[in-house]
């Protein structure tokens, strides 16, 4: 497993666990670990192996015993990544970007069951959806043509072994994802994680690759900073922002008593916040 800390002289650490196939060549990559830095981390980058035997081996052992020397971090993870990182001790606040915690329900599960009994690691297998829709709108040509075409049978084994295998979610995590993307399994995501501590987006199944990625930076940061709770403060803003705009077209659409609709429509968005 290769690592590589940026920022060295930052102020605080900060694990990233990238996902399957991320490098930081990557310019997507580059630009989310550079906007990290930027907010004065001292980045602990992880690029994860293509191919593995044993989960925790190849994955999970390498960062776990990494971490045991910081005294002090945030974890952020993304797809893949998140998989070792749910299993990770000593972190302040977690946030997951589009965890993969369960094949998407497109890869049926008896196929999966085949392959995984296959005795081999050689990568054979094709991965599947990987292209600029699936990814993201700001993929780059060198970031597609260098991902992974090919996994192994024991990729697939040991893989659902640790999303079969996960452990509880802490309960301040913030997960970021987007109900478009064709990757992940959204069920285990919701079985884990309260939905307020959910931000869903409108791209891809890496935020850093989507055109949307310049609205939801400033709720990364809130969140590593802050955690679950400052993300529910967000929420609430946002939806009370939400209601005072509409609001205000109410009012301006339908004249003088529309107002209190308006206003009873933002009390009750209150009542459930």
């Amino acid at each position: 497993m290769r690592h590589r800390i940026f920022n060295d002289e930052g102020e605080e650490d900060l694990v990233f666990v990238m996902g399957f196939g991320n490098r930081w060549t990557h310019e997507n990559v580059s630009w989310l670990v550079g906007t990290l830095a930027n907010a004065g981390y001292r980045v602990h980058a992880f690029e994860l192996p293509t191919n593995i035997e044993d989960f925790k081996a190849d994955w999970l052992e390498p960062v776990a015993e990494y971490v045991v020397d910081l005294e002090e971090y945030q974890l952020l993870a993304h797809s893949a990544g998140s998989l070792v990182a749910q299993a990770l001790d000593g972190a302040d606040n977690h946030v997951y970007l589009s965890p993969w915690w369960g094949y998407n329900e497109r890869v049926p599960g008896p196929v999966l069951d085949l392959v995984s009994q296959i005795p081999t690691s050689a990568p054979f297998l094709p991965r599947g959806e990987a292209g600029r829709s699936a990814i993201g709108d700001l993929a780059t040509d060198h970031q597609l043509a260098t991902s992974p075409k090919w996994v192994s049978p024991s990729f697939v084994r040991e893989t659902r072994r640790a999303q079969d295998d996960l452990l509880a979610i802490d309960h301040d995590a913030v997960v970021f994802c987007s109900l478009k993307d064709p990757i992940i399994d959204h069920q285990p995501i919701g079985e884990r994680v309260p939905p307020e501590h959910v931000v869903l987006y409108d791209g891809g199944h890496e935020l850093f690759s989507s055109s949307v990625r310049d609205q939801y930076v400033g709720l990364l940061l809130t969140a590593l900073e802050g955690g679950a709770d400052a993300i529910e403060a967000a929420h609430g803003i946002y939806t009370l922002e939400a209601s005072d705009d509409r609001g205000d077209a109410v009012d301006a659409d339908a004249g003088g008593d529309s107002g209190t609709d308006a206003d009873d429509e933002a009390d009750a968005v209150d009542a459930t916040n």
